[in-house]
């Protein structure tokens, strides 16, 4: 590595190899340029940005002291490692992050080994390195185990299952809290830095071991009262009673943007035998750009914006997002009721309650990343007579599925599940795409399933919902905006179990669930050039499913295909079961169902991920074409 004075450290450092290279006094420098690459990067490319400024100095830090990617090094989430990423040799491709063919925004085990374990859903880092550091010793390995959470990730109760777990162990892992809006951590600043450093230093360990052996040899009754004294006295000085009542090493908190406190503490750990230990950092989110630090919620996932005045793109489109439409529908709805309440799992604003919150913010109840309490506490509400809708993503239900089988389903409980993110969802790549709700959903006896073509339908969807107070129900619509449909002065509840006809033919049928409707309709144009009259039907509902309507399209038509926005198992296996079950399937119509690809398509637009999965109108086009065994499309008479 040269050492040429003119020269950016950042161009230098290529690996953290270099990394480890410099001189501690260089890592100031080499954190401000990781920041200024780090916020250039995100104005480009758009993302979260907010997180990963926070954990700037942290990341320069861990790099620095650890040997990675022989030591394991974990971030939960994975939203905050861009700067994770420039170090770790991939700043050459940086600019490509969340676009096709690019980097991904989240770590990733298939783009570097210095990504040990793909997240993107949060709170399961710490579980993950418990088993890399069981692994470890099984196997008489000596690398370190480092998994950093922030404390959102914090809420969900996969965090103290895995911390509870690895303090009965008592395995040697690192837990990193990063402690990013000062809701845990009391004030921090040189006395508690310099605590921090002796208490992870080996000269007082050793003395509490040695306290520890010498309470064993005490009497019960005294042994108790030493020992509370003792972690009163403790806990006074340094906090982290939990932490330590969980098994933990609690060391902090300190300073996540001071290379002076962090970087003798890290190496104390580093060095330290015994485990596990947690260290408590305090970061800022935004930390080092005022535009991020003054909205840390805005600037947490951004699109491309000014670097100089931190003004984001305006969207070109005047559409409204289903988000924003069911929104502004359940706050309707629940001007008119009482009795309908809101929970979301720390995303308001992505599942559009926010607009609900401003109205009724004693309605709205965020409980944090905790999806598995979400589902039971709808429960509870529900089972007292109000009307609970549980808004999350489509990738995000699947966590809390036992609890929807069990203390929604079971009980015949009415919760009404607002599912987001249904299909494909563009630069958050395959960790966010909502692919199963539909097939793991409708085996779950008596619940109402509905998907929005449109956000008119939804409008009537969240009406449907209000209205069913005597069995669970769900509904499913895509990230993004809408079709510009004409919407309702308000959603009107839709007869359960009944689709409609957009378009009647006579050849091919074609049966949407969901969002795919207008590309049917688009290909229904280009079938009737080819000579091929088709029907346009739209289900709404998968469960209860309109049968007569299946077997009508079956009967009238030569090919019908089924379309959904979902996996395999889902509304094209609950039609073909409902053809066999009344013996429609003898009447010799060729039927084939169209579902997301039985493979995870990495990010891109969402416009080519669909044309991938072949679920756009020249892939349902070359479904029938497939269908009738013709390979080539041929117009009819008189038809361009």
């Amino acid at each position: 590595m040269t050492n040429r004075p003119d020269t950016p450290l950042l161009d230098r450092v290529t690996d953290p190899a270099e990394l480890r290279k410099l001189d501690e006094r260089q890592l100031k420098q080499l954190a401000a340029e990781v920041r200024a690459e780090t916020i250039d990067v995100v104005s480009r490319t758009g993302g979260h940005l907010g997180a990963g400024l926070g954990v700037v100095e942290l990341t320069v830090a861990l790099h620095y002291v650890f040997d990675t990617p022989r030591d394991r090094l974990i971030w939960d989430v994975g939203h905050q490692a861009y700067p994770h990423k420039i170090l770790t040799g991939r700043r050459e491709r940086i600019r490509t992050l969340r676009q096709e063919g690019g980097l991904s925004g989240f770590t990733r085990r298939a783009e570097s080994e210095y990504d040990p374990f793909g997240t993107a859903h949060s709170s399961t880092s710490i579980s993950a390195g418990l088993g890399m550091a069981v692994a470890r010793d099984l196997t008489g390995a000596t690398n370190r185990v480092i998994a950093v959470i922030g404390d959102g990730a914090m809420s969900a109760g996969m965090a103290y299952e895995a911390m509870n777990n690895a303090g009965h162990l008592g395995s040697n892992l690192i837990v990193i809290l990063n402690d990013n809006d000062m809701s845990i951590a009391p004030p921090v600043g040189a006395m508690s830095a310099y605590l921090a450093r002796l208490v992870s230093g080996r000269t007082y360990r050793k003395v509490r071991s040695l306290a520890k052996r010498f309470l064993s040899w005490l009497p019960e009754r005294f042994r108790d009262k030493v020992a509370q004294t003792e972690e009163f006295a403790r806990s006074f000085v340094t906090g982290g009673t939990l932490f330590e009542e969980l098994g933990f090493y609690y060391v902090g908190p300190i300073d996540g943007h001071n290379l002076d406190h962090l970087l003798p503490v890290l190496h104390n750990v580093a060095r330290a035998k015994n485990g596990p230990f947690l260290v408590h950092v305090v970061t800022q989110k935004g930390k080092g750009y005022p535009p991020a630090e003054e909205s840390p919620d805005k600037f947490h996932g951004v699109g491309k914006f000014d670097v100089v005045t931190g003004t984001q793109a305006p969207n070109q489109s005047n559409l409204p997002t289903f988000t924003r439409v069911f929104g502004e529908a359940l706050s309707a709805e629940a001007g008119r009721d009482d009795r309908i309440v809101a929970i979301t799992a720390a995303m308001p604003a992505g599942t559009g309650l926010d607009l609900f919150g401003a109205r009724f913010p004693k309605r709205l109840f965020d409980v944090g990343i905790a999806e598995q309490h979400a589902v039971t506490f709808a429960a509870g509400l529900a089972a007292e007579g109000f009307k609970p809708f549980c808004a999350l993503y489509s990738t995000f239900l699947q966590r809390g599925y036992d609890q929807v089988v069990h203390d929604v389903a079971l009980q015949n409980l009415p919760v009404r599940f607002a599912i987001d993110r249904a299909g494909y969802v563009g630069a958050d790549g395959p960790t966010h795409a909502g692919a199963f709700d539909t097939a793991f959903l409708a085996p779950l006896p008596g619940i109402v399933l509905m998907a929005a073509a449109d956000e008119a339908e939804l409008m009537h969807m969240v009406a449907t919902a209000v209205s069913l107070d005597d069995r669970p129900s769900a509904f499913r619509y895509p990230r993004g905006e809408g079709v510009g449909v004409d919407l309702p002065e308000r959603g009107v509840p839709l007869p359960i179990g009944k689709g409609r006809i957009l378009r009647e033919g006579t050849k091919v049928a074609l049966f949407s669930y969901g969002a795919r409707l207008q590309e049917c309709l688009a290909a229904a144009d280009e079938l009737a050039g080819y000579g091929l009259p088709t029907t346009v039907a739209d289900a709404r509902f998968a469960k209860p499913l309109d049968v007569d309507l299946l077997r009508r399209l079956a009967r009238e038509h030569e090919v019908l295909i089924t379309i959904e926005e979902g996996s395999s198992g889902g509304f094209g296996a609950i039609c073909l079961e409902a053809l066999a079950r009344t013996g429609a399937l003898d009447a010799g119509v060729r039927i084939r169902t169209l579902t997301l690809p039985d493979r995870n398509l990495e990010q891109a637009s969402p416009a080519s991920l669909y044309a991938a999965a072949g679920l756009n109108s020249g892939g349902i086009v070359a479904a029938v074409f497939a269908a009738i065994g013709r390979l080539e499309p041929t117009r009819s008479a008189g038809r361009a």
